[in-house]
C-alpha cells in the first residue's frame, strides 16, 4: 500500500502563524500561501491567521493552535535576514526547532515557511508574486500532509 496526500484540501482547516518582523516580506509570504489554499478549495472560513510580533514567538502560537483540535495542519510564516551579530543564528535554530517540536509534540503538520536569508533581496525574491513564494511551498507542503493524515486514518 502506498499513500500520499492530495492537491485537493476543501474541508480541512489551516492555520497560519505569521510573523509582523520584516512585514514587506511576510506579507508577501501570507499572500502567497493564502493563494494556495484558495487554489486547493480550502474556504476563507477555515483559515485562522495568527499575528505574532516575530519569529521566536511562533512556537508558542503554532502550538495552541495545534492543540485546538480544531486546526489540520499550521503554516508558519517569518523572515530572518543575517546581520553583523549571533542574533540571527539563535533565533533561527529556536524557530526551526521550536517549530519542529510543536509537529513531534501535537502530531499534527506545521509546515515551515519561515526565511533565513543573508540578503534584504533574498527575501524579497523568495515573498514576490511568483512560483518562487516561499510562503506558497509552505501551504502546499501543509496541503500535503494534512490531506495525507486524513487518508491514513481512513479505513482501508
Amino acid at each position: 500500500m502506498e499513500l500520499q496526500g492530495t492537491s485537493n484540501a476543501a474541508g480541512c482547516r489551516f492555520g497560519i502563524v505569521v510573523s509582523r518582523f520584516n512585514p514587506e516580506v511576510t506579507t508577501g509570504l501570507l499572500r502567497g500561501a493564502r493563494a494556495v489554499l484558495a487554489e486547493a478549495g480550502v474556504a476563507d472560513g477555515d483559515i485562522s491567521v495568527v499575528h505574532v510580533p516575530g519569529a521566536f514567538e511562533i512556537p508558542l502560537a503554532a502550538l495552541k493552535l495545534a492543540q485546538s483540535k480544531r486546526i489540520d495542519a499550521v503554516i508558519t510564516l517569518g523572515c530572518l535576514i543575517k546581520g553583523d551579530t549571533m542574533h540571527f543564528e539563535y533565533i533561527a535554530g529556536a524557530a526551526s526547532q521550536g517549530i519542529m517540536d510543536v509537529m513531534t509534540a501535537t502530531g499534527v503538520p506545521v509546515a515551515l515557511g519561515v526565511l533565513t536569508t543573508l540578503t534584504d533581496e533574498q527575501a524579497a525574491a523568495r515573498s514576490a508574486e511568483d512560483s518562487n513564494n516561499k510562503g506558497r511551498e509552505a501551504a502546499l507542503a501543509a496541503i500535503e500532509m494534512a490531506t495525507l493524515l486524513r487518508r491514513m486514518w481512513q479505513p482501508l
